[in-house]
């Protein structure tokens, strides 16, 4: 039951009618009898600034949770970065400290990666291709690059970005062979999908789909709906196919141990 008491965590993003982690962090709150509650937050893409502000005055909001198209400007908006969102600049994730100041950190690479084992899929020294260079794509390439992954094709609709982070992740992993890549996805091991494209039922494939081979797994970072065109249009081809879910629901004790709430009696 909310009551006067119940502390607030919340996710923003624009749009935000499709996240899933209202329903996961509500559901481990009641598990684990704390007292708050998730609730999701639309802020437009071009009125960070403001919506920001607006949720350093809510007193009793305690963390949220970032998606698209907020997680780089978010990380400048906060006093602090922590993990993976001090090289990437990235944040997914926000913690209120006891000085009412934002730690920011990303979680999402780390969360692929670990879902991807989970479903049986070796990370290290597999072949990946990978579309998108934003908030989400950042955070996989590192991630990827720090698991063994041993070779990442980056392609993004504006190729500098593709360009910026194959060289900063190349540096901060010399180990890995990482290029820019086109929409032409063959020759990998695993083909993902790191951009927005399939929120919507007519979205079309942020690669060639017709270009991997039938071997290939097809991921997903969009986690609803669980079935994008991409994945259908894999599934037909005979492709073993990987949900964005599994991202999510790898990183939740990761959220959670950030925010303070893997502990007993936590906030």
């Amino acid at each position: 039951m909310i009551t006067g008491t119940t502390r607030l965590y919340a996710i923003i993003g624009d749009p935000i009618a499709h996240v899933r982690t209202p329903m996961a962090f509500n559901e481990y709150f009641l598990a684990q009898n704390i007292d708050a509650v998730c609730l999701p937050i639309h802020i437009g893409r071009d009125d960070l600034p403001r919506g920001w502000a607006g949720l350093k005055s809510i007193a009793n909001l305690d963390g949220f949770i970032v998606t698209a198209p907020h997680k780089a400007d978010s990380a400048g908006l906060c006093e602090k970065l922590e993990g993976d969102g001090l090289h990437t600049k990235v944040v997914n994730t926000v913690r209120r400290e006891p000085d009412g100041s934002f730690s920011g950190t990303l979680l999402d690479g780390r969360g692929f990666v670990s879902g991807l084992i989970k479903q049986g899929h070796q990370v290290k020294g597999r072949r990946f291709y990978m579309a998108g260079a934003g908030g989400a794509g950042t955070a996989l390439a590192y991630a990827l690059a720090n698991a063994g992954a041993a070779a990442l094709s980056i392609h993004n609709r504006t190729r500098s970005k593709a360009e910026k982070l194959a060289v900063d992740v190349g540096a901060a992993y010399p180990g890995i062979d990482i290029r820019v890549g086109t929409a032409d996805a063959g020759g990998h091991d695993i083909a993902v999908n790191a951009t927005s494209l399939g929120l919507k039922p007519d979205d079309g494939h942020s690669f060639d789909l017709a270009s991997v081979d039938a071997s290939v797994l097809v991921a997903e970072v969009v986690m609803k709906p669980d079935m994008t065109p991409l994945l259908i249009a894999a599934e037909k081809r005979g492709h073993r196919i990987h949900f964005g879910i599994h991202m999510l629901n790898s990183q939740l004790d990761l959220m959670m141990q950030f925010l303070g709430l893997d502990r007993p009696n936590a906030r």
